[in-house]
C-alpha cells in the first residue's frame, strides 16, 4: 500500500505479518528505502529481501537505486510490498545458542572420553556407535526448532523430531558420527525465486541445518520422503562443502543407509501419515533437484539437475528435457486412445 504525491511518498512494507509505514521523498530509491529499513528495523540491508507484487517481483542485495516511483507498481489494486529478512538480534541470539550449544556438547564429549580413559578396555574391539550406545545420544540433532510465527509451529516441531528419529537418519548419523547442534525449518518465502526454491542448507559444516518442511503457501507440509532425501544432502555437507565426486558419493551413500536402516518401511513404501501427501510427492518427482554451494555449506534447491557425472545441466537443457517428457507422454496416451478406438 502507497500514497505518492509531490512532496513525499508513503509505503506500507510487510514484515512477519506486521505493517510497517515509511515516508520517503518523492525521489527516493530503493536503496534508499532498504536504508530507512536497516535503520527503522535493524534488519543488515544485506539480510534483506523485497517482494514487490505483482510486478516486478523479489528484489535483493545488492539493491539498484531505481526511483521508487517507476518500479513498484503504485496504482495496481494488488500492490503490496513484503519485506523478508532476520533483524540481527535474531542472528546474534541464534549464533550465541549455537555456540553455547557447541560448548555444551565439547564438554560432555571431554567429561566422557576422561570417563572412558578410567575404564578398563572391553575385551571386544571397538567400533562405531550402534542406537543402542551411548553414542546414540551424541549423534543426532541436539535441538530442534520450529518458526514460531508460521502458522502452527507445533507440527513442524513434530515434524522435525520424526526426522530426528528416523531410525534411518539416526543409524547414518551414528555411523558417521554426526552431531548437528539445531536442526530447525525454513521459510518458504525467504528462500523462494522466480528460478529456483532451495530446499535446504546446512551453516558452517552441521552448525545449523534447515529444511523446508511447508508447501509454498503454508497450507500443508510437503512430503516426508522428500524432505529426509534433502536432510541426506544437507548431512553430506558436514563432511564436504564443494559439489564434488566426494560429496555425491557420500550423499549417495548415506540415501541408501537411511533406506537400509528403515526397519518402519524397509525402504520401501510409507504409511498414511497426516505428513504424507502423494500428490505433493509426485510433483517432487516431476521437478528436478539440484544444489548450488552457498557460503554456508550448500544448499539443495529446485530448478536445476545433477547429472551422471556430478555436473550441472543448464536450465535451458532441463526445459528441453521436460518439453521431450511431455511429447513423449502426449503420443503415448494418443497410442493408447487409437487402440482403444481401434478395439471398439
Amino acid at each position: 500500500m502507497a500514497d505518492s504525491t509531490t512532496s513525499d511518498m508513503t509505503l506500507t512494507v510487510h514484515h512477519h505479518g506486521k505493517p510497517h509505514t515509511f515516508t520517503l521523498p518523492p525521489d527516493a530509491t530503493l536503496q534508499d528505502l532498504s536504508s530507512t529499513i536497516a535503520q527503522t528495523l535493524n534488519i543488515p540491508i544485506e539480510n534483506q529481501k523485497l517482494l514487490i507484487a505483482p510486478k516486478p517481483g523479489m528484489q535483493k542485495h545488492p539493491f539498484a537505486p531505481t526511483p521508487l516511483s517507476t518500479l513498484l507498481p503504485l496504482t495496481s489494486p494488488k500492490f503490496k510490498l513484503t519485506l523478508l529478512g532476520t533483524p540481527a538480534q535474531e542472528i546474534e541470539s541464534l549464533n550465541a545458542q549455537t555456540a553455547e550449544t557447541r560448548q555444551r556438547l565439547e564438554a560432555r564429549a571431554a567429561a566422557a572420553a576422561k570417563h572412558r580413559s578410567r575404564r578398563p578396555a572391553p575385551s571386544s574391539a571397538g567400533g562405531i556407535h550402534t542406537l543402542s550406545s551411548g553414542g546414540s545420544n551424541t549423534y543426532t540433532f541436539h535441538r530442534l526448532l520450529p518458526l514460531s510465527y508460521l502458522p502452527n509451529p507445533s507440527r513442524s516441531l513434530e515434524f522435525l523430531a520424526r526426522l530426528r528419529d528416523d531410525p534411518g537418519i539416526r543409524a547414518a548419523m551414528a555411523k558417521h558420527r554426526f552431531s548437528v547442534p539445531l536442526l530447525t525449518e525454513m521459510d518458504p518465502a525467504e528462500h523462494t525465486t522466480s528460478e529456483s526454491r532451495t530446499l535446504g542448507l546446512n551453516r558452517n559444516k552441521g552448525e545449523v541445518i534447515e529444511l523446508r518442511l511447508r508447501t509454498d503457501a503454508y497450507d500443508g507440509y510437503r512430503d516426508y520422503r522428500t524432505i529426509r532425501k534433502t536432510l541426506c544432502h544437507e548431512l553430506a555437507h558436514c563432511v564436504f562443502s564443494e559439489h564434488d565426486r566426494d560429496f555425491w558419493d557420500l550423499t549417495a551413500q548415506i540415501e541408501k543407509e537411511v533406506e537400509r536402516a528403515d526397519w518402519k518401511h524397509g525402504g520401501r513404501r510409507l504409511t498414511d501419515e497426516e505428513f504424507y501427501n502423494p500428490g505433493d510427492w509426485e510433483r517432487e518427482k516431476d521437478v528436478t533437484a539440484v544444489d548450488e554451494r552457498g557460503w554456508t555449506g550448500g544448499e539443495f534447491v529446485l530448478g536445476g539437475l545433477r547429472d551422471e557425472s556430478g555436473g550441472v545441466e543448464s536450465r535451458r537443457e532441463i526445459i528441453a528435457r521436460a518439453a521431450e517428457e511431455r511429447m513423449r507422454r502426449e503420443r503415448e496416451r494418443e497410442k493408447e486412445r487409437g487402440e482403444g478406438t481401434g478395439r471398439g
